[in-house]
């Protein structure tokens, strides 16, 4: 853990850079420059993060064993030291306007031995289930948050057993283990989900993100009587007994409470947790398996525990989580906010039981969130149907069911978003189409009479303007007008940013391939070829996870080491790129789909913008970036409990204090703005603003806080 120096000694400092743009500004996550090295054959690569909150002067120095190495100011995020060696040390500095600011450097890395860094896990012992069943444990999916604070993301992982079941599949299974490991393997915490929680990829969606704005992720999943938490207390409610076995003789759980519980990033203990909404049935904790049946077509579990989650800006500043039950039959969604760590229900959402009529029957194994209406407000898309932010429905398609959808600016000639989507429904109108994802318009499509299980949408072709789209119902590719780019279709999987151009490489299982214009691929990577990296989720062979974890603005793949199920092998690209783009995690829609990523059958996140036409004229995400506080003075009462930042062109303070009074100071220690009568916990203000650097300093009855804001 890198620890977070403090100004002062009274608080840590918030590092804002650059200019929103207009409208609301969301709360994401502070976040370091991710500085990364990696030895390679006759150089060490580096590369770093761009932040979206920096400005346009923000430049860096590189340096080695203290000594700078580049000749001028680094605009770019990346640089070959040919130079350099294993054994060096490498320390990024921060330039603004072309100056050296202090206590903006990185914490200095030394570069890894191969392209890989290996993540040594605590692999559970395998058990016996009651039928006499013997299974093991192989890691499953991942996610990332910054669970302590330092700027720096650690990785939370599912265990699975090797007895998981499909809901549609009777028969026990082993319990699901989550655990949070920092990326040098030390291990935070380990919840045991327990007997009454089901292994599969449709019952446990991990929600990993900085839910109520203090600085540290938190975690947010199903649990139910049985769940123990990282402190290793039992997660129980009231009088519920936590000793309670209320799976069947066919492994299923069909009765018994069930839980939503929101646990501690840092520790993983149980914060709070409420009745799990939806539920099962309406009124009946224990319904009858022909009550089941009227509600959601089957009576043995299928239908009802099929689960989906998000997280959204459903206000547009503040993230909220979302929990899905259902989507073959009855639909139901219920939101969240967390307020004083709390969950508070927002809104809920029921379908009901008559098909052709709202959401019933719309939601595929996954779903995306973006803001599809453009009212600064995310919507939650569920397949052929999708939600507005106050959990209405923006539409339905009609088009049923699918197995896979991707959204994305997919044609940048048109406003908004659209959404790729394939349908598993034989009769729908379509078995795979594009279509507005504000409006459920279809664009175009084709109809095919069959089950279409794969679909995917990627920018592999820089001679079509837009995304190339294709489906296993067919072997040609598309151009987003509908147009045959090719008639030999690549993997239907992943798509990442690897190789530093701007479109899209396809990863398949442990395979990277590179799309050439003239038709099919070019083998480009095979992770496998590497410490036996080993894809997760049988025939949907995706990664543990695909996103920006370290380095420059391409993506990380994390895939376990399939000699012994003990290690994560975490891979990053050492290929030089000339294009600069901030890290995609502060872009709200792939940020969004790096905490949905894990949900039942993975999709690849995709940027809510387009960049195969350069990067010059990109939108500049309108964000602010809480970090956590550390306090070590004995006058402090609370930690994280303060927060000041930048929204558009004024500087914002909240504070559970009252505040008395705010002064800010610039570089020369002249005082710019004073404010001696405040009263109140928020305070909101304007300075003018041709200062790079300010000093942000406000007091209340007991405390004084300190804050640099940059390039104001």
């Amino acid at each position: 853990m890198k620890k977070v120096f403090l100004l002062a000694g009274w608080c840590c400092i918030l590092l804002f850079c650059g200019q929103c743009v207009t409208g609301q500004s969301r709360q994401m996550e502070y976040l370091d420059r991710g500085l990364l090295a990696i030895k390679t054959t006759n150089a060490v690569f580096v590369s770093w993060r761009s932040l979206g909150t920096d400005g346009s002067t923000v430049t860096f120095n590189l340096y080695r064993n203290n000594q700078l190495i580049n000749e001028s100011p680094l605009s770019l995020t990346n640089f070959t030291d040919t130079s350099g060696s294993q054994a060096d040390s490498y320390v990024l500095k921060v330039l603004v306007d072309g100056e050296e600011v202090s206590g903006m450097e990185s914490q200095p890395v030394t570069p890894w031995a191969q392209q890989y860094l290996t993540i040594a896990l605590d692999q559970p012992a395998g058990g016996t289930t009651p039928d006499d069943v013997t299974y093991t444990y192989l890691p499953n999916d991942c996610s990332v948050g910054d669970l302590d604070g330092d700027g720096q993301y650690e990785i939370v992982l599912k265990w699975d057993p090797t007895n998981s079941k499909d809901n549609s599949q009777s028969g026990y299974t082993g319990n699901v283990f989550i655990d949070a490991y920092e990326l040098d393997g030390t291990k935070l915490w380990r919840i045991d989900l327990g007997r009454n929680i089901r292994a599969g990829a449709h019952y446990t969606q991990f929600m990993v993100y900085d839910l109520d704005g203090d600085g540290r992720a938190e975690l947010v999943c199903k649990t139910a009587p049985g769940t123990v938490d990282g402190k290793g207390n039992a997660v129980i409610m009231g009088s519920d007994d936590s000793s309670a076995d209320y799976r069947t003789s066919s492994g299923t759980i069909l009765s018994g409470p069930e839980y939503l519980t929101l646990f501690d990033g840092l520790t993983g203990a149980e914060l709070n947790t409420v009745a799990y909404d939806p539920p099962r049935h309406p009124t009946k904790l224990n319904p009858t398996t022909s009550e089941l049946k009227a509600i959601w077509g089957d009576n043995y579990g299928n239908r009802q525990d099929r689960f989906l989650a998000c997280v959204a800006y459903l206000d547009g500043t503040k993230p909220s989580v979302v929990m899905g039950r259902g989507y073959y039959t009855r639909s139901c969604l219920a939101a969240y906010d967390v307020k004083d760590k709390k969950l508070v229900q927002r809104w809920f959402y029921d379908s009901g039981s008559t098909s052709g009529i709202g959401a019933y029957g719309q939601g595929n194994h996954n779903l995306s969130v973006g803001d599809v209406d453009v009212d600064g407000k995310d919507e939650i898309i569920y397949g052929s149907c999708a939600w507005d932010d106050d959990g209405s429905l923006l539409y339905r398609t009609g088009l049923g069911h699918g197995d896979a959808l991707h959204l994305s600016d997919l044609d940048p000639d048109e406003d908004g978003l659209e959404l790729w989507d394939v349908h598993e429904e034989k009769t729908a109108t379509y078995g795979y189409e594009i279509h507005n994802a504000g409006t459920g318009g279809v664009k175009w499509g084709t109809f095919s009479g069959t089950d279409v299980g794969r679909g995917l949408a990627a920018d592999i072709d820089p001679n079509h303007r837009g995304f190339e789209m294709w489906s296993t119902a067919s072997s040609n590719v598309y151009s987003c007008k509908g147009e045959v780019v090719s008639t030999s279709r690549p993997s239907v999987n992943f798509r990442v940013y690897w190789d530093g151009d701007l479109q899209d490489e396809l990863l398949d299982g442990t395979k990277l391939d590179k799309w050439k214009t003239t038709g099919g691929t070019d083998r480009l990577f095979t992770f496998y070829n590497y410490s036996n990296a080993k894809e997760i989720n049988s025939t949907k062979a995706n990664p543990c996870l695909s996103a920006d974890i370290l380095g420059d603005w391409r993506e990380e793949v994390v895939y376990y080491n399939s000699s012994n199920g003990s290690e994560l092998v975490l891979f990053s690209t050492v290929i030089p790129t000339d294009y600069k783009l901030y890290t995609p995690m502060h872009d709200p829609v792939y940020r969004m789909g790096i905490a949905w990523q894990n949900v039942a059958y993975n999709q690849p996140p995709h940027l809510g913008f387009y960049i195969g036409d350069g990067l010059t004229s990109i939108p500049t995400p309108s964000i602010y970036t809480p970090q956590y506080s550390i306090t070590t003075s004995s006058k402090l009462i609370k930690s994280a409990d303060t927060r000041v930042y930048k929204v558009n062109d004024k500087i914002r303070i909240e504070s559970d204090d009252e505040i008395d009074a705010v002064s800010v100071v610039n570089m020369k220690g002249q005082t710019i703005f004073s404010d001696c009568a405040v009263k109140g916990k928020t305070y909101e203000f304007s300075i003018a603003a041709n200062h790079s650097m300010v000093v942000v300093k406000w007091r209340s009855k007991d405390r004084v806080f300190t804050n640099k804001i940059l390039n104001f």
